[in-house]
């Protein structure tokens, strides 16, 4: 299935390396934050790619709920556990839990309505920045710390009125940000459209670090080296017509 290449299965268990998270981040998702270079001192894996793998293999529900727990690393082998018809754990080897799954309703394990819902979901989150949390900063006058950006994926939840909708697109009809010292909770809602016609509902959390007023220099400096990045990334051959 579409997401087999990012990631390979060794004695069971599912690997994924930082080369094939970086693919993933920024060929998939368009998502060229440095913390998924392979070579990066803080890498993690996108929470996204965790996302696609959980729903390739046991199949997209009605309802559906992820919450990210701990940041992945490098190579780390991983085991999904099935706790019944309605939980989903993966974790590690000494039980560190990286993401909780929540799923109730009917499934499909239709692999073309799985991979187009998996491609809609992930380009949308991939527009999170600059195009959604730039202006969202701006408006309530705060920014991450541009030398770290720290935006973390949290949790997301998804309702489907359909599970056969046809061209799946997201589109956000509500963002908000919340600032509580130096910690910002950003939730993002969004409308699953198929021809036009609302099938759905996805809802996002994400948490930023290191809040500071918002200084217009600064995020321009950020908004220019993603942009930097992003150029690089198709001088390489990655396809970055969907970010």
């Amino acid at each position: 299935m579409f997401p087999d290449r990012y990631h390979s299965v060794q004695d069971g268990r599912i690997h994924i390396s930082a080369s094939q998270a970086s693919l993933f981040a920024k060929e998939v998702a368009g998502d060229f934050n440095p913390i998924h270079d392979p070579d990066a001192r803080r890498f993690c894996v996108p929470g996204d790619l965790l996302f696609a793998v959980v729903v390739a293999r046991f199949g997209l529900s009605r309802n559906m709920t992820f919450q990210f727990r701990s940041l992945l690393g490098d190579g780390i082998p991983l085991e999904f556990r099935e706790n019944g018809d309605e939980t989903i754990e993966v974790c590690d080897q000494n039980g560190k839990v990286y993401l909780d799954v929540t799923r109730s309703g009917e499934v499909t394990r239709d692999r073309q309505v799985i991979e187009e819902f998996i491609r809609c979901y992930v380009a949308a989150s991939g527009k999170n920045f600059p195009h959604t949390l730039k202006p969202l900063m701006e408006s309530k006058g705060v920014m991450f710390n541009p030398d770290r950006p720290m935006v973390m994926y949290a949790s997301m939840s998804l309702t489907l009125d359909s599970l056969d909708a046809a061209s799946p697109e997201l589109e956000l009809h509500n963002a908000d940000l919340e600032a509580n010292g130096k910690r910002g909770n950003v939730t993002l809602d969004y409308r699953l459209l198929s021809n036009g016609n609302s099938v759905g509902e996805v809802t996002k959390h994400l948490v930023l670090g290191s809040l500071r007023p918002y200084c217009q220099d600064a995020m321009a400096e950020v908004i220019e080296e993603f942009y930097r990045l992003k150029a690089r990334g198709s001088r390489y051959g990655v396809d970055t017509a969907n970010s």
